[in-house]
């Protein structure tokens, strides 16, 4: 009896360490049936702005238009110059329980916002609810339908099997390319940029006099290829040759082959003085605009500070030099098969005890989508409207057409970079959420500049160099950590093994129960006997 109940506990610890497989299930949000006109609610939204002043009056506008329609809601706003602070203040207000109602962020920093217990609404039943769901029925306003918001900009908001975001914004990554410096070097520019072209005209344009200044340009100072972030340009340069970066459970596959070859390229074109990156140059659109850059790679959404009659120019007049300015998209390796990034602010709906205070949270959220917001804010910089119920308005397509009747709301370079995502939504990709993802990011970009650190240092990447850097790399972002706890989000349906445990661990109660039983009819039997 001894040896079976020890079999039998051996087998109930087994089968308690399968108990912890399985994906954390989220609750789903219970919509309340009628949403309480009756009671007043007041809701934070917190959004990011730095100096663009005609933002945070859309988001003024928009705010006193929703509460025209809900009177019992009052939405209060509070403004951030950056979405890492964003990020930090949401991560301390977990703790104390003072999240925001709804936050612009980055999906990446939502995977991180999950580890706290419901913190972060799943979003699914919310789309899909008849009364209150995108486009519902009750909704006060004409909200987009799910299948009008643009599936390749919603496809980011989704992650560990539910929705938890809805997209506010895209861009994507453009080349401003100063086309006066390329034809002057003897080169003319294709209609698609290849990393081979980009490397071979910036080359080209290092060349010196005796004295010091640049040949092309007459000055001291010249970086013919700047990148502003290395995160996107290791990330897209990873996906455009089908090599690894992360799998969509959160595995780490950003130290390969391909990394070291891409290291290796960037290295020798810094030791020329051929490209440098924002962290260790400054802003692209700076030397750009001073005739000091051909190749300045930054975010659609900057461009309005990108050429000579920029409206948010941010340098000296006098420093500015005329030159004929090209949008296009990034290098590519393979130009039949384009890759470029997808990426921009999300709307979030953080949960609270009272559900009718998560409604109006949605509610306003939702709002954020229509077409009076979405034009707005779009038009302000290169970014693009993520419905194509904007996209497709007599509204928007009037505004594209009037590219560069002036140089404020009709500035052609925004409007160009604005139609370069609008053209090629089809080519853009997102990289995998998973709580640690941000980490993984930083880490990709953290690689090349260390790189053009250590070549201005007078250091050689060799392999010896590589393998100590991704050393140094994942054990500043922690990315074993990140592996750990990706791990454990997700892990799919039990295993085989996992499954015959529990049917022998059935088996084995009822082998104990019949076996308990006989003993004791055995036992009452020798009793009588007796």
């Amino acid at each position: 009896m001894k040896k079976f109940v020890s079999i039998l506990l051996l087998l109930v610890m087994l089968l308690s360490l399968t108990a912890c497989h399985g994906s954390k299930e989220e609750r789903p949000f219970a919509i309340p049936e009628e949403f309480d006109t009756t009671k007043n609610y007041e809701i934070s939204f917190w959004a990011k702005n730095d100096t663009n002043m005609t933002q945070v009056e859309i988001y003024k506008n928009a705010i006193a238009a929703f509460e025209e329609l809900y009177p019992n809601i009052k939405v209060n706003l509070r403004l951030y110059t950056d979405y890492g602070k964003i990020y930090n203040d949401v991560i301390t207000n977990i703790a104390t329980n003072t999240t925001p109602n709804v936050c612009i962020t980055y999906p990446d920093h939502i995977a991180t916002y999950l580890t706290g217990s419901d913190t972060v609404v799943p979003l699914d039943t919310l789309f899909a609810d008849e009364k209150y769901g995108l486009g519902g029925s009750e909704v006060r306003f004409d909200a987009p339908s799910q299948e009008e918001i643009i599936p390749q900009f919603l496809e980011e908001c989704a992650f560990n099997g539910h929705y938890y975001a809805i997209p506010y914004m895209r861009s994507t990554e453009a080349c401003y390319v100063n086309k006066t410096y390329v034809e002057k070097l003897g080169f003319t520019l294709p209609e698609q940029l290849t990393w081979d072209f980009v490397w071979e005209v910036s080359e080209a344009a290092t060349v010196q006099d005796s004295e010091g200044n640049y040949l092309l340009n007459g000055q001291k100072v010249l970086i013919p290829f700047i990148y502003k972030s290395t995160d996107n340009m290791m990330i897209q340069m990873l996906a455009q040759r089908d090599a690894g970066y992360s799998t969509e459970a959160g595995e780490i596959l950003l130290f390969n082959d391909t990394t070291d070859e891409i290291l290796a390229t960037v290295a020798s074109h810094v030791e020329s003085g051929a490209f440098n990156t924002f962290k260790l140059a400054g802003y692209p659109a700076n030397f750009l605009n001073a005739g000091q850059c051909i190749f300045a790679i930054d975010s659609t959404a900057g461009a309005t500070w990108m050429g000579s009659n920029a409206p948010l120019v941010d340098i000296a007049e006098e420093k500015l030099v005329e030159f004929e300015t090209a949008v296009m998209t990034i290098p590519q390796y393979d130009i039949e098969n384009p890759r470029m990034i997808s990426q921009g602010p999300s709307m979030c709906v953080f949960n609270k005890a009272d559900p009718q205070e998560v409604l109006a949270s949605w509610l306003f959220a939702q709002f954020m989508l229509t077409n009076e917001v979405q034009i707005a804010y779009s038009q302000t910089e290169g970014y693009a409207p993520v419905t194509s119920k904007a996209q497709d308005s007599a509204e928007y397509r009037d505004y594209l057409s009037r590219c560069g009747e002036d140089n404020e709301l009709y500035y052609d370079v925004k409007i160009q970079a604005t139609k370069l995502l609008l053209d090629n939504t089809e080519n853009t990709f997102v990289t995998p959420v998973f709580n640690g993802s941000a980490s993984l990011r930083n880490a990709a970009g953290q690689l090349i500049e260390n790189v053009n650190k250590g070549v201005r240092r007078g250091q050689t990447v060799d392999e010896t160099y590589v393998d100590e850097l991704y050393d140094e790399v994942s054990a500043l972002y922690r990315l074993d950590q990140i592996s750990t706890a990706a791990g454990k989000s997700d892990f799919g349906p039990l295993p085989r093994a996992s499954v015959v445990l529990i049917v022998l661990l059935v088996l084995c109660w009822l082998g104990m129960g019949i076996y308990v039983g006989v003993s004791y009819l055995k036992k009452r039997k020798s009793n009588k006997n007796h």
